[in-house]
């Protein structure tokens, strides 16, 4: 793993440690010595994680935090504050500032690499993320999550086994989320499943079972894979938190536990998740964006593109029949030229409502341009695709389309064009040349009918 790391440190001697220990992991390593040094490399220099002593003169650690956090540009940079303060107070007021975690000096190595590389892995797919959304954002097909959201309620999974700290925990964190408490880790990972949680905590007090299983499976499912991961574990057990590092836990917090502590590191974990939740289903979005064809609501020519191949090759190799039907509405300048663009689109729209329901569930509808469309039909025939096609083309000549523009109705009919998949060296091309051909014939033999390509 590579990554940009900055260490900012007014102490010489602590860059230099803390510069060889990285360069000797093969880190890029960055440097300042002082926090308006550093907030000017993070603002010009891609910078993957911020290694930021606190004591400095003039602007402290808490304050460069601070600034990191609430620019736009450098808030998704992960901070460890590495100190020589050790009082809880300090870190719930860095973890206040937007700091991911803290290392006290003299820094354990061990602790320091595994650390350094959990939260560059999660930056990358935070990066990742918000370079998806950012190109969706650049296209216009979306806004960009903004800084200024308020803060949604969380929902919290605490599996631990004893009564007496679920209780105490379940006290500290009660005002910020609602929190499910389970003592059985099994029951606790199908809970994880089946619910929507924002963090899953993991006290690691089990007499006979290892709490890092648990984390391991949470990591291993699809349900749950981002659900952020919060250790509670005893003091001194620096393996059991560099081995669940590595496993993909987002935070650990040590006994005995302190609540300010236990709060502000499960915010952090909270908003986090929310914050990669929002971004998730941007991108979601701008794939269904990107295939759908905005006016009707069907798959565009796009995914038509890059899907007709698929299903043919398919059909080919288990030996099935595939179908495919072009129309094309009679006329449709027509409407145009009479009515306007706007009733033509409306026109489009409820076409598409009556395509969308003569195929069947396993059936590709797509709008291929303009007025035409184009139907892929999967395990049929060219006899039973005609029945499908000859289908449509009544739902359409039945009833007439409203013009609401012009308080007036229009009849409407279409042309129909199949062809079907060859036994060999078919291609996507080839088969949609010939349903093309079939309507054009059908449009050259009066329009209004089905034409099925010769075999």
């Amino acid at each position: 793993m590579t990554a940009r790391i900055l260490v900012v440190d007014d102490v010489p001697a602590n860059v230099k440690l803390l510069e060889a220990r990285l360069l000797a992991e093969y880190f890029d390593v960055l440097t300042a010595g002082d926090g308006q040094s550093a907030l000017a490399i993070c603002e010009k220099t891609p910078v993957d994680l911020v290694l930021l002593d606190i004591m400095m003169p003039g602007m402290d650690g808490f304050e460069v935090c601070e600034r990191l956090k609430a620019n736009s540009r450098t808030a998704h940079i992960p901070v460890v504050m590495v100190t020589a303060l050790d009082q809880p107070s300090d870190r719930v007021r860095g973890l206040k500032a937007g700091a991911d975690d803290f290392l006290t000096k003299p820094v354990n190595d061990l602790q320091l690499m595994s650390r350094v590389k959990s939260l560059v892995r999660l930056k990358n797919v935070s990066d990742e993320l918000r370079l998806r959304a950012q190109t969706a954002h650049t296209i216009g097909l979306q806004d960009l999550e903004r800084p200024d959201r308020p803060d949604e309620p969380g929902h919290i999974l605490l599996v631990d086994a004893r009564a007496s700290s679920q209780e105490r925990l379940l006290r500290a964190l009660k005002p910020i989320a609602d929190v499910s408490v389970i003592s059985d880790p099994q029951a606790a990972l199908f809970e994880a499943a089946e619910s929507n949680f924002d963090l899953v905590i993991v006290n690691a007090n089990f007499d006979d079972y290892d709490p890092l299983r648990l984390c391991s499976q949470l990591r291993s499912l699809e349900r749950t894979r981002f659900i952020p991961i919060l250790l509670v574990t005893e003091q001194g057990r620096d393996e059991m938190v560099v081995r669940a590092l590595e496993l993909g836990v987002t935070d650990y917090v040590m006994r005995p536990v302190d609540p300010n502590e236990l709060v502000a590191r499960s915010l952090t974990q909270i908003r986090r998740k929310h914050c990669n939740d929002r971004l998730r289903a941007s991108v979601q979005q701008t794939i269904e964006l990107a295939i759908t064809d905005d006016l009707t609501g069907l798959h565009n020519r796009r995914y038509l593109d890059n899907h007709l191949k698929l299903l043919m090759d398919r059909a080919a190799a288990r030996g099935r029949p595939l179908s495919i039907c072009i129309t094309d509405i009679d006329r449709f300048k027509h409407i145009n030229d009479t009515y306007g663009h706007d009733a033509g689109d409306e026109v489009l729209r409820e076409f598409a409502n009556r395509v969308r329901a003569t195929v069947r569930g396993a059936d590709l509808a797509c709008r291929f341009g303009g007025e035409e469309f184009v139907i892929v039909m999967p395990d049929t025939t060219p006899e039973m695709a005609a029945i499908v096609a000859e289908r449509l083309r009544l739902m359409v000549e039945s009833r007439a389309f409203a013009i609401p523009q012009a308080d007036t109705v229009h009849s409407v009919t279409a042309s129909l064009g199949i062809s079907s998949l060859r036994a060999e060296g078919d291609t996507p091309e080839a088969l949609l040349k010939r349903a093309d051909m079939a309507l054009y014939q059908a449009k050259n033999n009066g329009r209004n009918r089905v034409v099925a390509a010769a075999a």
